[in-house]
């Protein structure tokens, strides 16, 4: 338990001034009370461990009654009530630590877990980077920090916090994990150093991570059905389920069999779905990486399907053991894992040209012939019949992406554009940290955008999400990280997107789409013409007027909605990759 940690880390009591003394806070225990304390403690403590919540408590609580101002009785008291699911007297305890020691390193990072679970990001954040002055180089509060700075969507800030973690400990592969991924989302950071990087974290992970299968099942007949296994820690309502689910309802049985390896404990209404169209339902949420490998294996799985790389629930050492003869990675991280072990990554032409993109990918490279993605749409999201600007007399831009996306200097080319376009406004989705608003207005005004131009709205259901697109004329893409469902749902929405290309595959995922479906002028050529394009769309009012009539229809007719045919076009690269990799 946590507890046990602190045991680890903080001193043995040493006793406490005595009243009076030097330096002393007059209610400071005695050393008297301070033994009488530390007993009831102990004993609560072999409670604890015993599995005896309850009584640990009590004995807890009298530790408290015999020295008030011990704060590591009321930290224990905090953990034990925290263990119990008493968030309320979990957070008064350690209040009252704080109260004592507004410095205490534990307390502070007890207190701000409980702020994050209530989503109080602010607050949280406050109390972590309190614990890190105390205790610089306090692991679990770093990682802790860094998870914040991530949800309230600070990538540079992000970054900094995993690369401490990582500095600290090189072998916390989740957080060298969690590291590269935060490179994609910041400005100025070659695509060759963040190729460099994973290439890096690839080769130290297949050195402390050997292969533990050399033989797999038999190839015989070239025809037969593909055991086909997908891991994920997202299966549940995420982006990346949001396109699978269709697919694996779609899968010619006869071809594939699917296998599902849930890395999450997490269950809603699409994990339900997902497990209904799949053959094979692994729960592997409380499994090692052996363990979670030796259950492929087992499995006889011809194409293992990575549907992570370095997001979410990273599980890479999984694949570094090679469980299957075929390994894939696609859909959920836009860039090579770094695992030499890691065979292909599916992709399309447009998002990874062969010519720029190979040479930064450990993976071969396999271009379905459409797209990577397939859209579902969801029709019954209707689109209002007349345009924003038709309806206030100015043209109201949005962004409906991640606010880890929104980077300066993407808010800086937005507000450039805003100034050009007279009266123009902003609606931003998504930014649900007071910090990270205050931030981006200041991006703005630096540049002489007025607050009142720019809006936000926080997170809300999928239903409200795709009806703030009728209050939108134009959607802002972002970069260097691009968007891909929101994209989707934008075009399909009737909003068209202003985007440009970039030197990574993250920054073409948006791009691409738009190259797919002919809106070839409303893609730049380069970060640097993204304002001028922009204007120049937003200021062609009638052609806007036009296209947004037509857009979805013009969607639904494209190969990117055409979801039995992609089916078949992933069929047909698995049976591909397969045959080559088991000639």
């Amino acid at each position: 338990m946590f507890k046990n940690l602190l045991k680890r880390i903080l001193p043995p009591p040493q006793g406490a001034l005595a009243p009076g003394a030097e330096g002393a806070p007059p209610s400071a225990p005695t050393p008297e009370q301070l033994v009488r304390s530390d007993a009831l403690l102990a004993q609560g403590d072999a409670r604890e461990e015993a599995g005896d919540l309850a009584r640990a408590v009590v004995h807890y609580r009298a530790a408290i009654a015999a020295a008030p101002r011990h704060a590591r009785a009321h930290l224990y008291l905090g953990v034990a009530l925290a263990a119990q699911g008493d968030e309320e007297g979990a957070i008064a305890a350690y209040e009252q630590v704080l109260a004592i020691d507004a410095r205490h390193p534990f307390g502070n990072y007890n207190h701000a877990r409980l702020m994050v679970q209530r989503g109080d990001l602010e607050r949280a954040g406050a109390l972590v980077a309190e614990a890190l002055r105390a205790m610089p180089d306090f692991a679990q509060a770093l990682e802790l920090s860094h998870r914040i700075l991530r949800d309230q969507g600070f990538a540079q800030e992000a970054l900094a916090a995993a690369s401490r973690v990582v500095e600290r400990d090189p072998a916390n592969w989740l957080h060298r994990s969690f590291e590269l991924l935060m490179l994609n989302f910041v400005d100025d950071i070659a695509a060759d150093d963040v190729h460099r990087r994973h290439l890096e974290f690839g080769a130290a992970l297949e050195q402390a991570v050997p292969v533990r299968f050399e033989r797999h099942r038999d190839r015989c007949d070239p025809r037969r059905r593909l055991r086909v296994g997908y891991a994920s820690g997202d299966f549940h309502v995420h982006p990346v389920t949001f396109f699978l689910a269709p697919v694996f309802e779609l899968h010619d049985r006869s071809q594939v069999e699917v296998f599902c390896y849930s890395l999450s404990a997490r269950r809603d209404a699409m994990t339900d779905r997902i497990r209904a169209a799949s053959d094979h339902w692994r729960d592997a949420s409380a499994m090692t990486d052996d363990e979670v490998a030796d259950a492929i294996h087992a499995d006889g799985i011809d194409v293992l399907v990575d549907l992570m790389g370095h997001t979410s629930m990273p599980r890479p050492g999984v694949f570094c053991q090679r469980p299957a003869p075929v390994q894939v990675a696609w859909l959920g991280y836009l860039n090579t894992t770094g695992l030499s072990r890691m065979d292909f990554r599916i992709t399309d032409a447009r998002s990874d040209p062969p010519a720029i993109s190979q040479r930064v990918h450990t993976e071969r490279l396999v271009h379905l012939p459409t797209s990577q993605w397939c859209y579902p749409g969801a029709t019954e999201h209707e689109i209002a019949p007349m345009a924003p600007f038709e309806r206030h007399g100015h043209v109201t831009f949005g962004s409906f992406n991640a606010s880890l996306k929104l980077t300066p200097a993407a808010c800086r080319r937005w507000a450039q554009v805003m100034l050009k376009v007279p009266g123009s406004r902003l609606l931003i989705g998504d930014v649900n940290s007071a910090g990270r608003r205050a931030a981006i207005l200041g991006d703005f005004a630096s540049l002489g955008v007025a607050e009142d131009r720019v809006g936000f709205v926080p997170r809300v259901a999928a239903s409200e999400y795709m009806g703030l697109h009728n209050e939108v004329d134009i959607t802002f893409d972002t970069f260097p990280y691009g968007g891909g469902t929101t994209t989707f749902d934008s075009l399909w929405m009737g909003v068209p997107v202003v985007t440009t290309t970039g030197a990574t595959p993250v920054s073409r995922s948006a791009a691409s789409i738009l190259l797919a479906l002919g809106l070839d002028d409303w893609v730049a050529p380069s970060v640097d013409r993204f304002v001028e394009v922009a204007i120049a769309r937003a200021t062609d009012l009638q052609a806007l007027r036009e296209l947004r009539r037509g857009l979805r229809a013009r969607l639904q007719a494209s190969p990117l909605t055409d979801l039995p045919r992609y089916t078949r076009d992933l069929e047909v690269a698995y049976r591909s990759m397969w045959l080559e990799k088991t000639n």
